[in-house]
């Protein structure tokens, strides 16, 4: 599998794209192409372009939720689809996975709307759609976790704002469509993230679950903590320490000091648009 970094909130030295604060990652997996998160603006776009690759060309889009940072790009995405049937350029019809909840209205005052500014109805008439809280295996290796697990206290307590279920009820948005990605490496799961808003802790324990695997390679993605508790914090950290991952890429919605801290327990690298990783599959 190779992970290329089209969007993040840093770009890499001497590297002249653009950085915004937002994920989209291109995924290259056993021949397909798979678009994880598509960021606030079309920013990812443009980057891809200036690395050469081809988002017309994609059999898979993935949204780890809905929030504006990481569902917006698909106005711009959606355009560049429309346009390219107008041109009659070569395209896929890729296959949008993501949770249920992805497309409903969230607001926080006092904003009208963080969520997606495009719903699913409208989404499926220029993509395939599989809005599922199960995991989705897209490859051999590679799994969508679905609906991620709750189980460590110290994380995931905090609301973000409203969200207008389908039956026009208004709650308290804990996120419950934030999930991510896992690869089944060779040595280790690698584990790929957005925002972590159900907690990193959870995320990881889900994917141990999902794939059978106790071994983590590598982490890379959000880890949602910006000045966390400090109970969320020591409880992080105890279970990285335990956990003993290869690596950890740790990036946008995770602050300095949390990662200084992250990076007293395990090895942290660095991450920046323009970022690319490769790992070999489990055999």
């Amino acid at each position: 599998m190779k992970l290329t970094v089209l969007l993040d909130n840093n770009t890499l030295i001497d590297r002249y794209f653009l950085g915004e604060p937002g994920v989209s990652y291109l995924i290259e997996e056993q021949g397909k192409k798979i678009l994880f998160d598509v960021g606030y603006s079309d920013a990812f776009l443009q980057n891809a372009s200036k690395m050469g690759i081809d988002l017309l060309n994609v059999d898979y889009i993935v949204l780890s939720h809905g929030h504006m940072d990481h569902s917006w790009g698909l106005f711009p995405l959606v355009r560049l689809h429309t346009e390219a049937l107008i041109e009659k350029k070569k395209r896929k019809r890729p296959v949008l996975i993501a949770h249920p909840d992805v497309f409903l209205t969230r607001t926080l005052d006092p904003m009208s709307e963080i969520g997606s500014l495009l719903s699913s109805d409208k989404l499926a008439r220029h993509f395939e759609m599989k809005l599922t809280p199960d995991p989705v295996w897209i490859s051999e290796n590679l799994v969508f976790l679905g609906r991620i697990e709750r189980s460590f206290p110290f994380e995931a307590r905090q609301s973000i704002g409203r969200i207008k279920r389908a039956s026009g009820e208004e709650t308290d948005d804990f996120i419950e469509d934030d999930s991510a990605l896992a690869f089944k490496s060779g040595d280790g799961l690698v584990i790929i993230t957005g925002c972590s808003h159900s907690g990193i802790c959870n995320i990881t324990e889900t994917a141990r679950k999902i794939c059978g695997e106790s071994c983590v390679k590598d982490i890379l993605g959000g880890f949602h903590l910006l000045h966390p508790p400090r109970d969320q914090m020591e409880g992080t950290l105890e279970y990285f320490r335990n956990l003993r991952p290869k690596t950890l890429h740790a990036c946008h919605c995770t602050d300095l000091a949390s990662k200084i801290a992250l990076a007293g327990v395990c090895p942290l690298e660095e991450v920046g648009v323009g970022l690319s990783l490769e790992y070999h599959p489990h055999i």
